[in-house]
Formats: C-alpha cells, structure tokens, sequence
C-alpha cells in the first residue's frame, strides 16, 4: 500500500475513533442533562453539567485513544500535553457558550422544549467541536 492510501486509512481510523468517543461524550452529556432537567435543575446550569461531564470523558478518550501521544514523558512531552488541555478547554468553553445560546434561544425565545432544544443544540455543536478538535486542540498529535 501507498503511503498516501496509509495515511488515508489512519485517518478514516483516527476519523472513527473519534466519532465513538463523540458518541459516547453524547450519551453520558444526555443522560446527565435529562436527569438534571428531570430533577428540575434549571436547563443552563443542566447545560454546564453534562457538557463537563462529557467534556471530561472526551479529553482523556481523545488525547489517548484517538489521537495518541508519543508515550514518552519528556519535559516537551509535557508541556505539549498542557498546551493541548489548554486548548481543549478554551475550545469546549467556546462549544459550551454557543450550546448554552442556543438552548436559550429555543427555549426562552421560541417556546420550545429542554430536551428537544437539547437535540437541536448538540447537533449543531458536533460539527464545530469536531472541526475546531482536529485543526486546534489536537493539530499535530500524533494518530495511533
């Protein structure tokens, strides 16, 4: 095989790889939020929550499965590490924000419901966290 065909399927795998995390980040962001708004926590607050909670999950799922590390434990190694996390968390706050305007502007504004609104948002926000996740918070990572 090509080294072009090779690194094509590395990156349909890491394309993969990242994808089964996002689904999973959904799922427990989801579930956290439908319980939270169940219980009667107001929809932002349920927001910030869940959006964490999944955010926590991503970070460690997608810097060691999905986009992988050298392995090694040098000083560059890691500051590379706290440049990503940096990253990572400034991009989900940015997500986070633009989540949070959205489900404020279907459910304050257009009248519609938490968890539909939910939907809605997330859908949205999944395009842009993966475009913002692959050229920013883990731009030169190396794919396993």
């Amino acid at each position: 095989m090509s080294s072009n065909g090779r690194s094509r399927k590395a990156l349909a795998i890491q394309f993969m790889k990242f994808n089964a995390v996002g689904l999973l980040n959904t799922a427990i962001d989801m579930i956290l939020y439908t319980l939270l708004v169940w219980l009667g926590v107001h929809f932002a607050i349920a927001q910030v929550l869940s959006y964490g909670a999944g955010m926590a999950n991503s970070y460690v799922l997608n810097s060691k499965f999905t986009f992988g590390g050298t392995g090694t434990s040098s000083t560059s190694d890691k500051s590379g590490s706290l440049r990503m996390g940096a990253r990572f968390v400034v991009w989900n706050g940015v997500i986070l924000a633009v989540s949070i305007l959205f489900l404020t502007l279907m459910t304050t504004l257009a009248g519609m419901n938490e968890l539909y609104a939910k939907l809605i948002a997330t859908a949205v926000t999944v395009v842009i966290n993966f475009y913002g996740s692959k050229r920013w918070v883990f731009a030169g990572a190396r794919a396993n």
